[in-house]
């Protein structure tokens, strides 16, 4: 199991520090088995059934340097550790008297039960190392029948031993994954701008060209000009990496502008966007978007015949940019104040009012000649 309740699978190939973990359980099993011969090597004369003693360590040596040759690590194996483990500290109980017991010895496998609360940890996460530890505990209490000071605080050292080093796996197996993830994204970036460089130099500007010779010559090459314009369209999109339709809202409440933008792309009108999402309320980013489709169609019926519009999306954080610029006949002065005294509230009221209702902006620039840029400016925080 990960931090995220994601279970690791059995034999795949994990991050370098799960298999340390693994290489460090192998030298914790050797040195607590060391230990635990040693330890009753000194109290044998304490013991009512010493050879017991030895046949218990016996089989937790060759389990011990099984270990070393077996380098497979399933539920399998630890759980079957685990059962040693149990029946070792079990076996305690015909090994030493009852007086011995309630004097606070050590269990014949000492500390070698650690390993494989350990093993768990490492193998299931923080939830398989608290069980392991758990099942150890379980055996300790019925082995010294009254709970001693030493035994509780042995309980709750195997219990953190479990629960801190299972979380560390847990971590280390999530970085892993994230990291693999990160690498083949970036494979995948690197192979899309490959292609969109090979596209945009090849496919598109032919489409392109095909796009503007059919208008120009106008007649029943005017159909193919629109079918060229739509796969230029369709292409631009593609290697763009944003979606050519509407997508659903992302989060509660919210959408991503470049999606909801994206709509108005078609032969005449291009979208840039930033490479992350640029989350708005979903109300706040189709209203944008009505704003936009007003400044275009002031483009289509103003800027002239072949006139082209580009759509810019810039976050900045506190507040988003978006810019519509054509390369059209541009605006006289005074022309937009003109164009509201006479009653005709397109500018005024569909795109300056829209756009103040979000507590946004819009500026425009424009020159006879030298086509017309609006800027519309939305604080992040603009109301619906």
């Amino acid at each position: 199991m990960t931090v995220r309740g994601v279970r690791p699978e059995e034999g795949a190939p994990g991050p370098a520090v799960v298999a340390a973990l693994w290489r460090a359980i192998d030298v914790l099993r050797a040195i607590a088995l060391g230990w635990a011969a040693w330890v009753s090597s000194t109290r044998v004369s304490t013991m009512d059934r010493p050879w017991l003693a030895w046949v218990v360590l016996g089989v937790l040596a060759a389990w011990t340097a099984a270990m070393f040759l077996h380098r497979s690590r399933t539920a399998a194996v630890v759980g079957t550790e685990l059962a040693l483990a149990v029946v070792a500290v079990l076996a305690t109980r015909w090994v030493d008297p009852p007086e011995v017991i309630t004097a606070g010895a050590r269990t014949v496998p000492g500390i070698w039960p650690a390993a494989a609360v350990v093993a768990w940890s490492v193998l299931r996460g923080w939830r398989g190392g608290l069980l392991a530890a758990a099942v150890v505990a379980a055996a300790d209490l019925v082995e010294v029948a009254e709970p001693t000071e030493n035994t509780v605080n042995n309980i709750i050292l195997l219990l953190l031993l479990g629960g801190c080093v299972g979380y560390c796996a847990d971590l280390a197996r999530e970085g892993h994954a994230a990291l693999r993830e990160a690498i083949r994204l970036q494979a995948q970036v690197r192979e899309r701008d490959r292609l969109a460089r090979t596209v945009h130099d090849g496919v598109l500007q032919t489409l392109s060209y095909i796009h503007r010779r059919g208008t120009d010559m106008g007649g029943g090459t005017r159909e193919l000009a629109v079918m060229a314009a739509e796969q230029e369209r369709l292409l631009r999109t593609l290697v763009s990496g944003v979606p050519a339709r509407p997508a659903e809202q992302l989060v509660d409440g919210a959408a991503d502008l470049r999606t909801v933008l994206q709509r108005h792309a078609e032969g005449s009108v291009q979208v840039a966007a930033p490479a992350d999402p640029v989350l708005l309320r979903h109300q706040v980013a189709e209203e944008l978007s009505a704003v936009v489709r007003e400044v275009l169609d002031n483009v289509r019926r103003h800027a002239g015949d072949g006139a082209c519009a580009w759509v810019l999306i810039e976050d900045r954080d506190d507040h988003v940019v978006v810019t519509v610029r054509d390369d059209g006949v541009g605006v006289a002065p005074g022309r937009l104040a003109e164009a509201a005294a006479a009653g005709r509230m397109g500018v005024s009221h569909s795109i300056h009012g829209r756009i103040n209702d979000l507590g946004g902006r819009a500026v425009y620039d424009s020159r006879p000649g030298g086509g017309t840029t609006v800027e519309l400016v939305l604080p992040r925080r603009g109301r619906v």
